[in-house]
């Protein structure tokens, strides 16, 4: 129900296996936000492993980003790591660590989010239901424009999402749910904007991140309802390996994952038999938003 493939991961799998040649990242710049914990710190850890040249680490606090640069750095001591703190929610600041990177960008992982104020529409205030609405887009707007200007010409943008995107999770989630469907929709437009870059935006997974646990989650166990309550809740039975979205992030950015640009993907989808409908996937609105039911293209 909740997959393309029949195959659903939550640990990773050789196919996204950073090390595999055809997902070299040798010479690449990339961009991390939120890279100091969670799925942002393994993403750049994965990309290391597969040789990037340069990784710069973005993110508000400044002691878990130069936490992850040195884990990185000590294991692996080819790669050059940045760890700039900055609030995405600020213009000036997202302008200021990208021109610290320098040089151009070849990828830009748009990871940094807030939950947000959880509660009942009727029970929040506009202000507080807007208020991780406008944090969350308007920190992907900057990150986004600024990567326009930086990026190599078939430069990549993956965005970490959500199932709340297109699937209702209920329990006080209304302000999240509109806030990543928002992300989505504003990543799907600047694909179309510019076809020459490969944008995605992903689900990572049920990963036992800070937000997740911040938002209540805790897996399902054999015999119990899951704690999350919505279209989604039963997928999610217990946790993913963190490095399945991480790896499957590298994957995305090479050149193997090309015919899916421009769409929305769960990470424990199977990579190989997704490359078997290559064909219909670039083609056709499938994985694309759209309207349910009908196959608008």
């Amino acid at each position: 129900m909740f997959s393309p493939t029949k195959k659903f991961h939550k640990t990773p799998y050789p196919s996204i296996d950073p090390t595999r040649p055809e997902l070299s990242a040798k010479g690449k710049t990339v961009i991390v936000t939120g890279g100091g914990t969670g799925i942002g710190a393994e993403t750049a850890k994965s990309f290391a492993k597969a040789g990037a040249s340069r990784i710069a680490l973005l993110g508000r606090r400044e002691q878990p980003l130069l936490d992850t640069k040195a884990m990185i750095e000590a294991e692996f001591p080819g790669a050059e790591v940045l760890a700039i703190a900055t609030d995405m929610a600020k213009k000036n600041e997202v302008e200021a660590a990208f021109a610290k990177v320098g040089g151009k960008v070849d990828v830009l992982i748009s990871n940094a989010a807030v939950l947000g104020k959880l509660g009942n529409v009727a029970d929040m205030s506009t202000e507080e239901f807007m208020s991780g609405i406008m944090i969350n887009l308007q920190g992907n707007v900057n990150v986004a424009k600024t990567f326009l200007k930086y990026a190599t010409t078939n430069g990549v943008v993956v965005e970490t999402n959500s199932a709340a995107a297109h699937l209702t999770i209920t329990g006080g989630f209304s302000s999240y749910n509109v806030a990543k469907a928002a992300t989505a929709r504003f990543y799907s437009s600047l694909a179309y904007e510019h076809p020459e870059m490969s944008m995605f935006s992903v689900q990572p997974g049920a990963v036992a991140t800070a937000m997740n646990k911040e938002a209540g989650y805790k897996p399902k166990e054999e015999g119990k309802e899951a704690q999350w309550q919505g279209d989604g809740a039963s997928v999610l039975d217990g946790y993913d390996d963190v490095s399945l979205p991480a790896n499957f992030n590298v994957w995305l950015a090479s050149p193997e994952a090309r015919f899916l640009k421009g769409k929305f993907l769960w990470a424990n989808w199977d990579v190989d038999e997704l490359k078997a409908r290559a064909e219909e996937l670039a083609k056709g609105p499938l994985l694309s938003f759209g309207l349910i039911g009908w196959p608008f293209a």
